[in-house]
């Protein structure tokens, strides 16, 4: 099995097989625009180009691109994953620093639970407040125009 540190190493120059855009996208199921804009806002280095100018990925940047893709399905941000990323990297990282990183998302994660729960009694008290009849008056729409009700 490969150590995570193995899994960000640099890649030789001399790496021969190459990705296309498309066939990341598929590998990974992360759509090609999205692969884009992680370049564009540094998550993703840029790739290496083709002679006629197609970006060409190596196995380091699908690993990567995966790592970037579970991260963010695990709803960690994008400066969270990059803050993770330059960990790996840099080789500096530690278990502790890490698990002290995803405690604070689970936290950040905990809070919009609840935030969530609230948010559902809310609507669920205006809903029942609601005799779905056929007259102009709707109590949900008198509760969102309400500035004095609040959540």
């Amino acid at each position: 099995m490969l150590q995570v540190q193995e899994l960000f190493l640099m890649p030789k120059i001399t790496e021969l097989r190459t990705l296309q855009i498309g066939e990341l996208s598929r590998r990974t199921g992360v759509n090609i625009e999205t692969i884009r804009y992680y370049e564009r806002i540094g998550v993703m280095p840029n790739p290496l180009r083709t002679e006629g100018g197609h970006r060409a990925y190596n196995e380091h940047q699908l690993k990567q691109l995966a790592f970037i893709k579970k991260s963010r399905e695990l709803g960690f941000s994008l400066e969270e994953i990059r803050a993770l990323l330059h960990l790996v990297d840099a080789g500096t990282y530690t278990c502790s620093e890490v698990h002290e990183m995803t405690m604070e998302h689970l936290e950040r994660v905990r809070q919009k639970i609840s935030d969530l729960r609230r948010l559902e009694r809310v609507l669920k008290a205006m809903a029942a407040d609601c005799s779905r009849g056929d007259v102009p008056e709707c109590p949900i729409i008198d509760a969102l125009f309400d500035a004095r009700r609040n959540s």
